[in-house]
């Protein structure tokens, strides 16, 4: 792979020595082994450690004749869960599950990784009172992202005018491959790399032409956009090759950045992201960014939801993105209710790349391709639809070079990465690409900084494309790059990728719980990739456009990290509740956000569009303490050991629901599920004043259709900050399901006004599921 400079030229073939192990450890597997933290059993000697005691398992556990057992260990584990990450025969792990003091024991799950302008279209500003004045750009927080790790020279990570690492600060910088300590400054303040799960868990088919840094640099880029995006550092005249030129700044530019590099090139490993979560809580990060996750699973099987409830208890906010799995309902990822799940908005910018048409049609296309730097720009060229068995997609190998040599082909999206459409058609002597949407994607535009001439059109204009490449011999057309423009167009909408609810595991939490910008993200990207991220684009770029909920993410983080340095005393879920109950559920021109053509519904939305300005003076928040998860999941059916491997803590659910018999989490959105014929719902929820002593709030509901609801008190008034006040909600159903109709549902909302402060509006959606 070609590099800008000559210090960073060394990689391995990780491939190889993923061969190697698997000759040398067959039919070995890993797993995370969860122990109980009370039964450690001390022997005389003092210096006896954790390490030694979870090493005693597999001592116990390993014959002799089977090597060392302390070779089978992966990870200690000491904050995140207690125990360890090992490699394990079928009888070995037999053995172990029957151990004294384990808990449980779950096999390794791969996991995936799901600007100069996003700021702004938050609102914030430099002036006044708000988020970036208040917070001083969230000076002093400290966020931890888990990713593919970071690109330290960017100028996204320069300390100029960054106030010295927080004393209370125990992290490292570590060194390795092309990365050393005094990569690390006043920005970047810790980096770590986590690679002993995807060593040992990886499969050899990986392509042997992947490379990848053994160290905290990031080879791939996403975590270095993530991370920027949360926290980088202003940037003047960035750009991507000249496109989308603006000032960037991360969302809380003043907050240190701390790097967790858990993926590689072939996913993250639940037992490297658990390693990473376990430094990172002792390390003394504020916030934790994981743009990753997989499909929804139990909360006693994720390994990132049980690190998050030890992180939330030590009060670090735990942000994940939704995934990109949308707009199919229950694909929401990350689904605990101390996770804030963040799903993918658009922004009101565009880059317009218009495809004329021989008859004189003009379609709407949008690409980031530097469209004044190609000869062939502006010319008519003959047009050629890719074809049949693969050739519509434009797989490697699938195009004729005689039939598209010197044309503008026509690729279907799908199967294939869309900047590899173009690679493909480039390799084959094509001109230029016209990248069509399918049923599929219909309307959705995530942009590409393409390789050679191209644009991507909808699915609407891709039917009228193909109408006339049919209606005659000699189809031509010419694509005319417009750059960039902002404010003709609606938004936030949803993404039509980003996951939706209803929550599969815990429908009683409406999932995800915000939205944020996530399509076409310019934010720092490194200098040994092309903007593509192809191996074979030879450009070298500072900036790039990614698309993604793992975009959307960190936006989130870096809101939290600015609300949580206002206000320091807040636990994380009252930092969720600002973040929540402030949310835009309107576009910019005052009407409601859509998903495609109607309305956003919750199970897309969430509570709505993040609003930063609001968010650090919400007047009320929904306050929960770590005990209250406990009692939820009691109410989810949740065994003991299975609440235990969550929690670590041993609970009689029996005598709790006893205690709690009308418990509700006090979650700042509502569901209610009527299911075998229930038509009556009672929901209780505590509210926590934040906002001005002696105030006063009125309740304005709207209550979903089909429901009657009724709330007491409608009013709440508060003598002093930081007291709660309980209300009540009884829904009753209007209707029930047959035994024939399927699920269905509706929407409404609850807001609580101040009586006289017009901004103090707290808003929680609503959702009802009739189910069978």
């Amino acid at each position: 792979m070609p590099m800008e400079s000559t210090n960073l030229t060394i990689f391995i073939f990780l491939p190889f020595f993923l061969l190697f192990n698997s000759l040398t450890a067959q039919n070995l597997q890993t797993y995370i082994v969860q122990l109980h933290p009370h039964l450690i059993s001390t022997p005389p000697s003092s210096s006896y450690t954790t390490l030694q005691w979870h090493l005693s398992f597999l001592e116990r556990t390993i014959l002799s004749e089977d090597g060392d057992p302390s070779s089978r260990l992966l990870y200690s584990y000491h904050s995140a869960i207690h125990g360890f990450a090992a490699r394990l025969s079928d009888s070995e792990l037999l053995a172990l599950k029957g151990m004294r003091g384990v808990v449980a024991v779950r096999p390794d799950r791969r996991l995936q990784i799901h600007t100069t302008y996003s700021y702004k279209f938050l609102g914030l500003r430099f002036t006044g009172n708000e988020a970036w004045a208040r917070s001083d750009f969230g000076r002093g927080m400290i966020i931890g992202v888990l990713d593919t790790g970071v690109w330290p020279e960017s100028p996204s990570f320069n300390d100029h005018r960054m106030p010295p690492v927080p004393k209370r600060w125990s992290g490292i910088c570590e060194e390795g491959q092309n990365f050393n300590s005094s990569f690390c400054n006043r920005k970047l303040i810790g980096a770590r790399f986590y690679i002993k799960g995807h060593r040992a868990s990886s499969s050899p088919l990986v392509s042997p032409s992947v490379m990848e840094y053994v160290s905290p640099r990031d080879a791939h880029g996403h975590g270095t956009h993530t991370s920027s995006t949360a926290a980088g550092s202003s940037v003047p005249a960035a750009s991507v090759l000249g496109i989308g030129e603006g000032e960037a700044r991360g969302m809380a530019p003043g907050a240190h950045i701390a790097i967790y590099k858990v993926c590689w090139f072939n996913g993250c490993y639940s037992s490297d992201i658990l390693a990473g979560m376990d430094d990172a809580i002792r390390d003394g990060v504020d916030v934790l960014s994981l743009s990753l996750g997989g499909f929804p699973i139990p909360l006693y099987e994720d390994s990132i939801a049980i690190g998050g409830f030890r992180a939330i208890e030590k009060g670090i906010s735990v942000i994940c993105a939704a995934g990109n799995n949308g707009p199919i309902l229950n694909s929401v990822a990350n689904e605990a209710p101390w996770i804030t799940t963040v799903g993918a908005s658009t922004l009101n910018r565009r880059f317009p790349a218009i495809v004329r048409l021989g008859d004189g049609q003009t379609l709407y296309g949008e690409s980031m391709y530097p469209g004044n730097r190609h000869p062939n720009i502006g010319q008519r060229l003959k047009l050629v639809y890719g074809g049949k068995n693969g050739a519509e997609f434009c797989f490697k190998g699938s195009l004729s070079k005689a039939r598209v040599s010197g044309k503008m082909v026509v690729c279907d999206r799908g199967a294939t990465g869309r900047s590899m459409k173009g690679q493909v058609v480039k390799e084959s002597g094509g001109a230029a690409l016209i990248l069509a949407n399918t049923e599929i994607e219909q309307e959705e535009d995530s942009v590409d900084v393409h390789v050679l001439p191209a644009t991507l059109i909808s699915y609407a204009e891709s039917i009228r494309l193909k109408k006339y490449l049919n209606s005659t011999t000699r189809p031509t057309a010419r694509i005319e790059f417009g750059g960039m423009v902002i404010g003709k167009s609606r938004a936030p909408s949803i993404a039509l990728f980003s996951s939706r609810g209803p929550s599969l595991a815990n429908p009683s939490i409406l999932k995800p719980d915000v939205i944020a910008p996530g399509v076409n993200i310019i934010a720092a990207w490194p200098t040994n990739l092309g903007p593509t991220g192809l191996q074979e684009d030879s450009r070298r770029v500072n900036f790039t456009v990614m698309s993604g909920t793992s975009m959307a993410c960190p936006h989130v983080s870096g809101i939290a990290a600015l609300v949580h340095s206002i206000h320091p005393s807040w636990s994380p879920a009252a930092i969720k509740s600002a973040i929540m109950t402030t949310a835009d559920v309107s576009d910019h021109l005052g009407k409601p956000i859509m998903d495609g053509s109607k309305p956003a519904g919750p199970f897309a939305l969430g509570a709505g569009h993040v609003n930063p300005m609001k968010a650090i003076d919400p007047g009320l928040v929904y306050d929960i303490k770590p005990d209250e998860y406990i009692t939820h999941l009691c109410t989810l059916g949740y065994t003991r050991s299975e609440i235990f491997t969550i929690t670590h803590r041993s609970v009689n659910c029996r005598k709790i629901m006893l205690r709690s018999r009308d418990f509700s989490l006090n979650y700042p959105s509502l569901s209610v599920i009527f299911k075998h014929g229930r038509t009556r719902k009672m929901i209780k929820r505590r509210l926590t004043n934040v906002g001005l002593p002696n105030s006063s709030y009125s309740v304005d509901m709207v209550a979903p259709q089909g429901v009657k609801v009724r709330v007491r008190p409608e009013s709440l008034k508060f003598s002093h900050l930081y007291e709660s006040k309980y209300y009540r909600i009884w829904f009753i159903s209007r209707k029930r399901l047959s035994r024939k109709e399927k699920p269905s549902y509706a929407q409404g909302h609850l807001t609580w006004a101040h009586n006289h402060q017009s901004h103090y509006k707290v808003r929680s959606p609503i959702s009802v599921t009739w189910a069978r």
